[in-house]
C-alpha cells in the first residue's frame, strides 16, 4: 500500500487512474492477487491517510467573490517544525557570523536591524526559563537590562538590550537610545522572578513617560501559555501559469512559497517548494487576502507542535519577502507598471516622456530616487479612493499617472464606486452629489479593511521594500537578452557562422552550466531561455569580438562582470562588494544608454539594477531569492493540471500537491498529532528508511543529499602491477567540493604561492599511493600583474616562458576556476575539419572547428558565476575590481539626454509628417455616394445585431504594412523604419496598464 501510495504522488511522474487500475490488474495477473487492493480500496485509504497526517485543503471565496481552493501553509510550516530533519536547520533568530560572511538571509540587515521587533521571535528559552522581549531582567552582576531583541554569535544566543540604571532613590531609568549586546549566559532573573521575589524597580518618570513599563510583561506570554514562541517567515511567489503542456494558453494564477527559515542550499531544491493555491478566476491578490487570514490566525493562536526535544513549541507565522517576476511585483506593490510616467516600483523616480527627456530627468533615472513605501501607496490609494466618491475615473487616472500608484485589487473597488455614483444618480437624478458621496464615504468606511491590497496591510512586510530585484528576470531575461538582440540581430549568415564555431569551442570546464549546443542556440536566437542566457552571459564576452561594435563588445563586458557579481553565493567584504557592484551597475547603465539613449527610459529592469545594492543589504546575497526553481516548479503544477478533470481545478489540484507533501513529511520520519488524545506519532522505519535505501526516490521526490567527498573505490584495480606505488586518479575533491579532473585549472596552497598564498595551474596529473596519500601535479602558470587590455580580465602565462610543474598534496586544493584561451592574441581561426556527431556516431556530414595556436596565454574568466567570490577573494584586487567606464557621468548623461532630445523631436516630426500625407491622400479621394436609409426594423430585430455594430464608427481601422506602403510611395525610404518606429512608440507609450516583462 505505501508502494502504490508513493507511485500515486511522485511530482514529475503523476500517472492517471486508469494507469493505476492498468499497474493493479498487472500486479494481480502476476500472481499477488491476494496482497494486491483494489482501486477503490487504495483511495480509501488515501483519504484516511490524508485526513490523519496530510495537508487540509480549505476552500475560500475571495472579497471579490471568486472561488479558489488553498493548503494550510500554517499546516506547511508545521511540518517542517515537526520533522527532525529540518527542525535541526531552522533559525528562530538573526545572527552575526563570526567570519563576517553574509550567506543567509539571517545574516542580513532585515533580520539583524530593520524588521519590526514585535514580529521577530520574542524569548529565548533558558532550559524552561523564558525571557521575553520588552521585559527586564537582571543579570548575574545585579545589573538590569531589556533585551529587545535576541540574536546569535558564536553559537551562542545573545540580546540586543537596553541598560537600566538606578538613581539614589532606587528609580529605574531604561536608557533606550542605545543599545548593548548581552550574553544570555549572563541572565540571571526573568521578569516573573523579579515580580515573585518583590524586586522589581519602581520607574522613573522618564521611562514611564517612554512607555516602557506599559509593555511589562510582554502580551505574547499569553499566547505562549507557557510554551517557548518563536516566528517564521514565508517567502511569497505568485505567477500566472498555463496549465496546459502545450502552447495553447489556459491562464492559471498559482501561489507558492518557500520557509524562509531555513537555509538556502535547502530552499534551492524543489523538495521544499510549497504549493498553496491556485484559480483561472482569483488573482494572486485574491488569493494572498486568504493566505494573509491564515497567517494573522497565528498572530493570536500559535500554531503548537512537537520539537525534535520532543516538547511543545509554538510558533507565529509572518512575511519575509515576495519574489516574483517584475510585473506581478509591480502588481503586489501598487505600482502601474514598467510604462507608467514613474516606472519604478521600488523609488518615485521618474516624470513624464518630456521631462524624462530632460538633462535632470534624464540623470535621475541614473539614481536611486526617494523610496516608495506602503504607507505613501496607502496614502495615495486612499486619495483615488476619495476621487472615485465624484464618479469621474479621469480623477482617479490623472492621479495615478501623476503618482504610479495603481493597486489592481482596489482598482476593482475605484470602478464598484464610481458605478455606484452613476448608477444612484440615473436612479434618482434630483438627489444632490454630495448626498451620494456621503453614502460611499459611508459604505468605504465600513469596508476599508476589505478595499485596501492585503500585501499592503501586512504586518511586517512592505511590498515595495520586500519585492528584491529578481535576477533570472532583470538579469537574464533582461540585461542578457537585451544585448543579445543588439548584438546578433545584424549578423549575416558568414557571421552567425562564425559565432557559432566560437561558441562550441569554449571550454566548460569549471562554468557549472549545460552541455553549449551553439547552433541551437544561434538558430533559435530569438527564443531562447534562462539557462541559455546564463551559458551567455558567462562566455559571449570571447566569442564576439570583430562581429560587433565596440559600444557592443563593451556592453558585454560590463553586462558579465556584473551578473558574476550577482551570483555571489557569499559576501566576504560588505563595503567592499558594494563599492563593485554600484560602479557594475553605473557601467551597465551608462554603455547602454551609450548604445540607445532611449533604452534606459523605455526599459525598466536598467533603472532597476541601482536597487540590487540595497535589495542585497536587506536580503543577502541575491541568488538566495532568485525564481528559477519557483519557475521549475511550474511544470509539477501542470502535471496536477492536465490530469483534473477541470470542473474544479483548484480543489483538484490542491488536494494532489497536499498529497505530494504529507508523502514527503512521511518518508523523511515527520510527526503529527493522531487527532482528538493528541498523541504524536510517525510512520514507521520501513518508511522512514525507505528513501535513504533508494536513492532513486530521493531524485524522483526533489530531495538532494548533501555533496560529501568519499574516496572512490576502483573496480579495475587488478589491471595494475600490485608492485606499484602510485595509480591515476580520475578526479581530486578540492576544499569547495569541486570535482577538478586532469585538465582542470585549479589554486591550491603551496608554500612558494606568490598570490595570497596559493599558486595557480593546470593539473597535469592526479596520482595516490597505497596508505591513500594523492598527489597533485599542477602545471604552473604565472598571473601577469596587468589586465588584459581587450578583455580586461586577468591573464596567466608560463613562468619564464618555461613549462614548470609542482607536486602538491590532494587537500590543498582550493577550487576550481574558468580559463578561456587568448584565442583573439593567438589568431586562432577554424581551420580544423571533423565529422559531425549525429545520433552518437559519426555522419558524412563536416564541420569546422578551432585549432587554437601555439600561445600559452589564457584569460582567467572572472564572469563565470562559479566560485566568482572565492576567485576574487584570491586575486589581487587591481585585477578584479571593476572600473569606471566614465569618470565625469554626469556630463555624459547630459550628452545622451541631448541626443535623445534630439531623437525624439526628429521621430515626432517624422510621424507628423507622415500623418499630415495620410491626411492628405484621404482628401484628395472621392467622397462617397450616401446610401438611402435602410427601413426601420421591429425594436426585436433591432436588438439581436445592436451589440455587433455599436460604436462602429468609433473603431480604430488598422492598415496593413502593404496599404502603408502605396499610400506613401517611393517616399517612404526618407521615414523610420518599422523597428525605429516600433521603438518610438514604445518609448512614447504611457499605457498605465502594461505590464509586460
Amino acid at each position: 500500500m505505501f508502494l502504490l501510495d508513493t507511485l500515486d504522488n511522485l511530482p514529475r511522474l503523476r500517472i492517471s487512474s486508469s494507469l493505476i487500475r492498468v499497474f493493479l490488474w498487472v500486479l494481480k495477473e502476476a500472481g499477488c492477487r491476494e496482497t494486491i487492493p483494489s482501486f477503490d480500496y487504495l483511495c480509501r485509504v488515501q483519504k484516511e491517510v490524508r485526513a490523519q497526517c496530510g495537508i487540509p485543503t480549505v476552500p475560500c471565496k475571495s472579497v471579490q467573490g471568486n472561488v479558489f481552493f488553498m493548503n494550510s501553509p500554517t499546516a506547511i510550516i508545521a511540518k517542517d517544525w515537526a520533522n527532525p530533519t529540518t527542525r535541526k536547520l531552522i533559525h528562530v533568530y538573526p545572527e552575526i557570523p563570526e567570519d563576517g560572511i553574509i550567506r543567509e538571509v539571517w545574516h542580513a540587515q532585515k533580520w539583524r536591524k530593520n524588521m519590526d521587533l514585535d514580529i521577530l521571535s520574542p524569548m529565548y528559552d533558558a532550559g524552561g526559563t523564558h525571557y521575553f522581549v520588552n521585559e527586564i531582567a537582571r543579570l548575574h552582576d545585579g545589573n538590569f537590562a531589556v533585551p529587545i531583541r535576541w540574536v546569535k554569535f558564536r553559537s551562542k544566543v545573545y540580546a540586543d538590550a537596553f541598560c537600566v540604571s538606578l538613581d539614589d532613590e532606587g528609580n529605574a531609568t531604561i536608557h533606550d537610545g542605545e543599545t548593548k549586546l548581552i550574553c544570555s549566559e549572563d541572565l540571571a532573573q526573568n521578569y516573573y522572578d523579579l515580580e515573585h521575589a518583590g524586586e522589581i524597580p519602581n520607574w522613573a518618570a522618564l521611562s514611564i513617560q517612554a512607555g516602557h513599563p506599559d509593555c511589562m510583561p510582554n502580551s505574547k506570554r499569553a499566547i505562549a501559555a507557557g510554551r517557548p514562541l518563536y516566528s517564521s517567515f514565508v517567502n511569497y511567489f505568485g505567477d500566472d501559469v498555463s496549465g496546459n503542456r502545450t502552447k495553447s494558453w489556459n491562464k492559471y494564477w498559482n501561489a507558492y512559497m518557500t520557509h524562509a527559515n531555513l537555509p538556502r542550499q535547502l530552499l534551492q531544491q524543489e523538495f521544499h517548494i510549497h504549493f498553496i493555491s491556485t484559480s483561472p478566476n482569483a488573482s494572486v491578490s485574491e488569493q494572498f487576502c486568504e493566505f494573509k487570514t491564515a497567517l494573522e490566525v497565528t498572530h493570536t493562536e500559535p500554531v503548537e507542535v512537537k520539537d525534535e526535544s520532543g516538547e511543545a513549541t509554538r510558533f507565529c507565522l509572518y512575511v519575509n519577502s515576495g519574489p516574483s517576476d517584475n510585473p506581478m511585483q509591480s502588481e503586489i506593490s501598487g505600482h502601474i507598471g514598467g510604462k507608467g510616467n514613474c516606472l519604478c516600483r521600488k523609488c518615485r523616480v521618474g516624470g513624464t516622456q518630456a521631462e524624462k527627456a530632460t538633462n535632470e530627468g534624464y540623470h535621475a533615472i541614473f539614481e536611486a530616487g526617494e523610496p516608495r513605501t506602503k504607507e505613501y501607496i496607502l496614502e495615495e490609494l486612499e486619495k483615488q479612493v476619495k476621487l472615485a466618491y465624484s464618479g469621474v475615473s479621469k480623477h482617479v487616472k490623472d492621479k495615478q499617472t501623476e503618482t504610479g500608484v495603481k493597486d489592481i485589487y482596489t482598482q476593482y473597488w475605484i470602478d464598484e464606486l464610481i458605478a455606484r455614483f452613476k448608477e444612484m444618480k440615473k436612479d434618482e437624478p434630483n438627489r444632490p452629489a454630495d448626498a451620494i458621496q456621503a453614502e460611499l464615504v459611508q459604505w468605504a468606511v465600513e469596508n476599508r479593511e476589505k478595499i485596501y491590497g492585503p500585501f499592503l496591510t501586512m504586518k511586517g512586510f512592505d511590498p515595495a521594500r520586500d519585492t528584491p530585484v529578481e535576477i533570472l528576470h532583470t538579469i537574464l531575461l533582461g540585461l542578457i537578452k537585451y544585448v543579445w538582440i543588439c548584438t546578433h540581430t545584424p549578423w549575416s549568415a558568414e557571421n552567425k557562422k562564425t559565432y557559432s564555431t566560437r561558441l562550441q569551442s569554449t571550454n566548460t570546464d569549471g562554468l557549472s552550466i549545460h552541455a553549449i549546443r551553439s547552433n541551437y542556440i544561434m538558430q533559435y536566437a530569438g527564443s531562447l531561455i534562462g539557462c541559455q542566457f546564463k551559458t551567455l552571459a558567462q562566455t559571449n564576452i570571447f566569442h564576439v569580438h570583430g562581429l560587433v561594435s565596440d559600444n557592443e563588445f563593451q556592453g558585454w563586458k560590463a553586462a558579465g562582470e556584473l551578473s558574476a557579481l550577482l551570483w555571489f553565493p557569499e559576501i566576504r567584504d560588505l563595503a567592499e562588494y558594494r563599492r563593485d557592484l554600484r560602479v557594475a551597475v553605473a557601467n551597465v547603465l551608462d554603455i547602454f544608454a551609450t548604445i540607445d539613449p532611449s533604452k534606459i527610459v523605455a526599459k525598466v529592469k536598467y533603472h532597476l539594477l541601482i536597487h540590487t545594492d540595497e535589495d542585497m543589504v536587506q536580503f543577502g546575497p541575491l541568488i538566495g531569492l532568485a525564481t528559477e526553481l519557483f519557475e521549475s516548479f511550474n511544470a509539477v503544477f501542470r502535471y496536477c493540471s492536465i490530469l483534473s478533470n477541470h470542473l474544479a481545478p483548484s480543489r483538484d489540484i490542491a488536494i494532489q500537491l497536499a498529497d505530494q507533501e504529507g508523502l514527503k513529511h512521511r518518508l523523511t520520519g515527520g510527526w503529527w498529532s493522531s487527532g482528538s488524545d493528541a498523541n504524536w506519532q510517525r510512520a514507521g522505519p520501513g518508511v522512514r528508511n525507505f528513501m535513504a535505501d533508494h536513492p532513486i526516490l530521493q531524485r524522483l521526490v526533489g530531495w538532494t543529499e548533501k555533496k560529501s567527498s568519499k574516496h572512490a573505490h576502483a573496480s579495475n584495480y587488478r589491471l595494475y602491477s600490485p608492485a606499484s606505488l602510485w595509480k591515476k586518479c580520475i578526479h581530486v575533491i578540492s576544499e569547495s567540493l569541486d570535482e577538478c579532473f586532469v585538465g582542470s585549472w585549479v589554486f591550491a596552497k603551496s608554500a612558494v604561492a606568490t598570490v595570497s598564498g596559493s599558486i595557480s595551474g593546470r593539473i597535469s596529473d592526479i596520482l595516490a599511493d597505497s596508505t591513500g596519500m594523492v598527489l597533485v601535479v599542477l602545471e604552473l602558470f604565472q598571473i601577469c600583474s596587468s589586465r588584459d587590455e581587450v578583455y580586461g580580465m586577468p591573464v596567466l602565462v608560463c613562468r619564464h616562458s618555461e613549462v614548470e610543474f609542482s607536486i602538491v598534496p590532494g587537500k590543498n586544493i582550493k577550487f576550481e576556476f574558468n580559463v578561456q584561451h587568448d584565442c583573439c592574441s593567438a589568431e586562432c581561426e577554424a581551420t580544423g575539419v571533423r565529422m559531425r556527431m549525429q545520433e552518437r556516431v559519426q555522419s558524412d556530414q563536416t564541420e569546422n572547428y578551432i585549432i587554437h595556436n601555439n600561445l600559452d596565454r589564457f584569460l582567467i574568466n572572472t564572469h563565470a558565476f562559479h566560485n566568482a567570490h572565492l576567485l576574487r577573494a584570491t586575486l589581487p584586487r587591481d585585477l578584479v575590481a571593476p572600473i569606471p567606464l566614465f569618470t565625469e557621468r554626469r556630463a555624459k548623461h547630459d550628452e545622451l539626454a541631448a541626443q535623445l532630445h534630439e531623437t525624439l523631436s526628429t521621430r515626432k516630426a517624422a510621424a507628423a509628417a507622415k500623418k499630415r500625407k495620410r491626411d492628405g491622400d484621404t482628401e484628395e479621394r472621392p467622397r462617397k455616394k450616401k446610401k438611402k436609409a435602410a427601413p426601420k426594423q421591429p425594436a426585436s430585430k433591432i436588438s439581436a445585431a445592436h451589440s455587433m455594430v455599436a460604436n462602429r464608427s468609433r473603431r480604430a481601422i488598422t492598415r496593413t504594412e502593404k496599404a502603408k506602403a502605396a499610400e506613401v510611395g517611393p517616399e517612404s525610404e526618407d521615414e523610420l523604419s518599422s523597428d525605429d518606429q516600433e521603438e518610438s512608440d514604445d518609448f512614447l507609450d504611457n499605457s498605465e496598464d502594461d505590464f509586460s516583462d
